[in-house]
């Protein structure tokens, strides 16, 4: 069997991002393909997007959430994305035991002895008029019927979990600040969720495998897993493996992929990329060996902004004052920050309401 090193799966995952080469795919495509995009930071979509395509228009992505044609809500491993209309109703009945325990798993000694069907009947039943709602007013509609467990436990019960709901604008567009107002899904959207399959199959698991590796792989049961935040996806995997392509990592892990899939050269050339906050490129693995070092992992979960360079997480990066300010994690090369350079000054053009290309590169770590 074929081992793919560090370098092959780290050039694989940039082409299947479209960080090797901009794309020239439109808005509602790109986000399809990448299966979502985290979005629990309203903005951080606009740069994720800016660094994969050519030519992107902020304004384009704010039309298609008015447009109700992507949606902001919560789905794979209970964080809020970014996803096409399409994409939720189809995947969202298959995410909902996985959004039930990962809400338990935080609020179960506030939420023992609450029958979640009977929290989520009543839900439904004050968000049925189509009114948006912040957590507060849908708490506050339910607090005399469940008084005891903390408003907070149940608004992320029936908010994340129980009713399915998008996230209104303004919230997420281009340079908008507005609170969390949320309308059930099925209302927004003028259609109701796909159904789970009457049988047993799992049409959906698969489909989300074939997705995940579009956009992903070659990937191991363990990163689908990872990204998704769903267990039962080993079963689907195996009913898709004879359309697979195997492999192994430098670890010994098995690897799947889709046969034809872009799997570039290694030596293939990477160029500088800035990527925004909580960015699937890095936590759509359960090993992210192949685009960040062991000894930086934290970072992607803390929230920071990162900028790779040759493909890896080299750097990370900030706007103080309209500058884009970049925090080297190693010594770069005079090319290598005379890259990075040229990149912050076109990302700070593009943040900025003015023509500003403003860029700062600190010294490098000794």
């Amino acid at each position: 069997m074929t081992v793919l090193d560090t370098r092959s799966l780290n050039r694989a995952t940039l082409a299947r991002q479209l960080l090797l080469d901009r794309a020239d795919l439109p808005v509602l495509d790109a986000v399809a393909h990448l299966g979502g995009m985290q979005a629990q930071e309203p903005q951080e979509p606009f740069v994720g997007l800016w660094s994969r395509l050519r030519a992107f228009d902020p304004a384009v992505l704010s039309d298609l959430l008015t447009g109700r044609r992507v949606v902001r809500t919560h789905l794979m491993r209970r964080t809020v994305h970014l996803l096409t209309a399409e994409d939720v109703l189809a995947w969202r009945a298959r995410h909902d035991a996985m959004l039930r325990q990962r809400v338990l798993g935080t609020y179960r000694r506030e939420l023992e002895g609450v029958d979640l069907d009977e929290l989520a009947a009543a839900g439904r039943v004050v968000m049925a008029d189509g009114e948006p709602r912040t957590m507060t007013e849908l708490t506050r509609a339910l607090a005399g019927r469940w008084p005891a467990p903390a408003p907070r436990a149940l608004g992320e019960m029936l908010i994340a979990a129980l009713v399915p709901v998008a996230q209104l604008p303004p919230r997420g567009l281009w340079r908008a600040k507005a609170g969390v107002r949320n309308v059930l899904l099925s209302s927004w959207l003028g259609r109701e969720i796909d159904p789970p399959a009457p049988d047993g199959a799992d049409p959906v698991g698969q489909a989300l495998a074939r997705r995940y590796l579009a956009a992903f792989g070659p990937a191991a049961v363990a990163d689908l897993r990872a990204w998704s935040g769903l267990a039962g996806l080993p079963a689907a995997v195996a009913a898709i493996r004879q359309e697979l392509v195997t492999f192994r990592d430098e670890r010994g892990r098995e690897l799947v992929d889709l046969p034809g899939a872009p799997r570039p050269d290694p030596g293939t050339p990477a160029p500088v990329r800035f990527l925004p906050a909580f960015d699937n490129a890095i936590l759509g693995y359960q090993d992210r060996g192949r685009i960040i070092d062991d000894a930086h992992r934290g970072l992607s979960v803390a929230g920071e902004r990162v900028v790779l360079v040759d493909g890896r997480v080299s750097a990370t990066w900030n706007v103080e004052a309209g500058t884009v300010v970049v925090t080297p994690l190693r010594r770069f090369s005079r090319a290598e920050r005379t890259a990075v350079a040229e990149e912050g000054e076109e990302l700070a053009s593009f943040l900025s309401e003015e023509e500003s290309r403003r860029v700062r590169v600190a010294a490098s770590p000794p």
